[in-house]
């Protein structure tokens, strides 16, 4: 996918708002502008992400359970709970997902300290390199797809972005423990 400035250039967007303003002269489409290419933009970079992680033999759904862990601090580990309410999965597909991690030698189940019958899932050292690694690529990929927009437009795209998010509900969870703190 390149990744240039092509500001006048018409979209996929456009041609629908030109199709149904000629249709449904009536409506305000305005909306379908940016619904249309935020629903666009995120399918297209999905594919992109998914294709360079493909490339390093990781897969989106591996980079996203490892980064949850290592985002979480030291001892990297939270709960299969914490895990699927972080990556907005159902609690069968994590399963499905820590098992695969821990065949590939990538996380391990671990007993939780405060509970004695619960379990936790922890970054192994392979997983913690592999999570580090993916992350310097995922980053520059990252970049790469914004190339078009100047700093001061990604940062304007954030804060609307951000509105739109707390708009719609999505803030944060409080933290279920204390950084560095065993789950």
């Amino acid at each position: 996918m390149p990744y240039r400035q092509e500001s006048a250039a018409p979209d996929y967007v456009d041609q629908m708002l030109e199709e149904w303003g000629r249709e449904r002269p009536d409506l305000d489409l305005s909306p379908l502008g940016i619904f249309g290419r935020i629903s666009r933009v995120s399918r297209a970079f999905d594919r992109e992400i998914a294709k360079k992680f493909r490339a390093e033999g990781m897969t989106s759904w591996a980079f996203y359970v490892l980064a949850a862990l290592a985002r979480s601090g030291a001892p990297y580990q939270m709960t299969p709970t914490d895990l699927y309410r972080s990556l907005l999965v159902s609690s069968g597909v994590m399963t499905n997902r820590i098992a695969r991690l821990e065949r590939m030698g990538l996380v391990k189940r671990v007993p939780d300290p405060t509970d004695g019958r619960g379990v936790g899932v922890a970054l192994t050292p392979k997983g913690k390199k592999a999570v580090n690694v993916a992350i310097e690529h995922h980053n520059q990929n990252e970049h790469e797809m914004l190339s078009p927009l100047t700093p001061d437009e990604r940062e304007a795209m954030a804060s609307s972005l951000r509105k739109l998010l707390l708009a719609a509900g999505d803030r944060p969870r409080t933290r279920l423990r204390p950084p560095g703190r065993a789950r």
